[in-house]
């Protein structure tokens, strides 16, 4: 069976009628049957990472480390189960010294930096903690299968043992793979957090509620800033910028191979071409999507220039991206599941989407220009700021703060984030045919 195939099936097997909906587990039954199904199986080692690093240290492997809340309700991604039976990437896997992380709880952050927007994501490291590469990512909640894939799972496997085979000599370039020190050492240190969460999980009581998710950690990073000086920096607002916002579309069964170029775009100017292979990037080496993100987000809003060597017909060939003030802008935020928490600071709990053209016309608004649609209003604090300046799932709004080229939600949030907490920021919205103007006022 293919694997889009195997995917499709799955997914019905799970969408199938009410009464097998009802015999499903709980969370809480979930996650501890998790932990005994992995622990009997042996594969991975659960949830230990210290137990990893002596085992790579004693048996010279490399570390494969997986970062996935468990369970993973809203994307299949590359599950556990499909991954370590694939005929391919089990030897591989074999390969490695494999942790299984669950929780963010007590996770090193001046080690673990990567898009906390995620459900599964891949660290390639050794016992020394140089970083050879990270694997995972997603542009939207669905559209994954783009991005990732066992087979750029297994390419990404491979170019880490290639490091690994070099290292201490490559030391110097892996270096560039570390971060610099975060704000916290751990999640739970975070004002946000602290308090509510231990450092660990606690079995002996209810596990999910212990649980610190990897979203979670972008929300405590981004309130932080937000409570330190209002503003959120574009680097907070715009994290791990996605390269397709760019222009250039990799082949996620590939370690970074462009699958197509975006005609017009920076990746175009820059002379990115259809089939290049990124060997280079910043002075790393690339395994996949996600390294380039790693370079790409340690690239200054104010603009900068990113150099890159491409093999393009078996040749190396210099490439220099140069990127302008604002370019992380080019981005999507609104599918991430940190933008519930922005949606909350910037548009008091709305949730809106781009209307139709056949709505436009209907409506008989212009072509162009703001038009989204409220799909939902936050019923409770705090996230019903919306709900309390009277505003309707339904309604349309046309104007925000006397803007109507915002174009995208991404675009409003953006707007709304660089006023300070306790804006208040007119709307004009249209309903039933008549348009009003409500007050919008930002929240901390």
């Amino acid at each position: 069976m293919n694997r889009p195939l195997l995917f499709t099936v799955a997914a019905a097997v799970f969408a199938a009628g009410s009464t097998f909906a009802q015999q499903q587990p709980t969370r809480e039954q979930k996650v501890r049957g998790d932990k005994v199904k992995v622990e009997a199986a042996g594969f991975w080692i659960y949830n230990d990472l210290a137990k990893g690093v002596t085992e790579a240290k004693k048996t010279g492997q490399p570390l494969l480390v997986t970062l996935r809340c468990i369970p993973c309700e809203d994307c299949v991604k590359l599950d556990e189960e499909l991954v370590e039976t694939d005929p391919k990437l089990r030897p591989l896997l074999e390969k490695f010294v494999r942790v299984r992380i669950i929780s963010a709880n007590g996770l090193d952050l001046k080690l673990f930096q990567f898009d906390t927007d995620q459900s599964f994501a891949v660290f390639l490291l050794n016992a020394d903690g140089a970083i050879y590469g990270r694997y995972g990512t997603r542009s939207d909640h669905t559209n994954w299968a783009s991005d990732v894939s066992i087979e750029g799972l297994g390419k990404a496997l491979e170019g880490a043992l290639a490091l690994h085979a070099a290292y201490p000599a490559n030391k110097a370039e892996l270096d560039l793979k570390r971060g610099p020190a975060p704000d916290f050492l751990v999640p739970e240190s975070y004002p946000r957090l602290k308090g509510k969460y231990g450092a660990q999980l606690n079995y002996e009581g209810n596990v999910v509620q212990s649980c610190i998710h990897c979203h979670q950690i972008g929300d405590a990073l981004r309130q932080h800033h937000r409570d330190q000086g209002g503003s959120l920096p574009e680097q907070i607002l715009f994290p791990y910028p996605h390269p397709k916002a760019l222009g250039l579309i990799l082949s996620p069964r590939e370690r970074a191979s462009v699958l197509d170029v975006e005609a017009g775009s920076l990746a175009e100017q820059a002379g990115f071409r259809k089939g290049d292979e990124i060997q280079k990037i910043a002075g790393q080496t690339p395994l996949s999507i996600a390294d380039v993100q790693w370079v790409l987000h340690h690239t200054p809003a104010a603009g900068g220039t990113v150099a890159a060597v491409v093999k393009r017909d078996g040749q190396p060939v210099d490439v220099k991206l140069d990127l302008p003030a604002g370019w992380r802008q080019r981005d999507d935020i609104a599918w991430r599941a940190s933008s519930w928490e922005l949606r909350r600071m910037a548009l008091g709990g709305l949730f809106m989407k781009n209307i139709s053209s056949d709505l436009r016309a209907e409506q008989k608004l212009p072509a162009a220009g703001l038009a989204m649609k409220v799909e939902h209003v936050g019923q409770y604090a705090p996230h019903d700021g919306a709900k309390k300046a009277g505003f309707q799932a339904g309604d349309i709004v046309l104007e925000f703060d006397g803007r109507t080229d915002l174009a995208r939600e991404t675009d409003v949030l953006n707007y709304a984030l660089k006023a300070n907490s306790g804006s208040n920021i007119p709307v004009v919205v249209l309903r039933d045919g008549k348009k009003t103007t409500l007050t919008l006022t930002t929240g901390k």
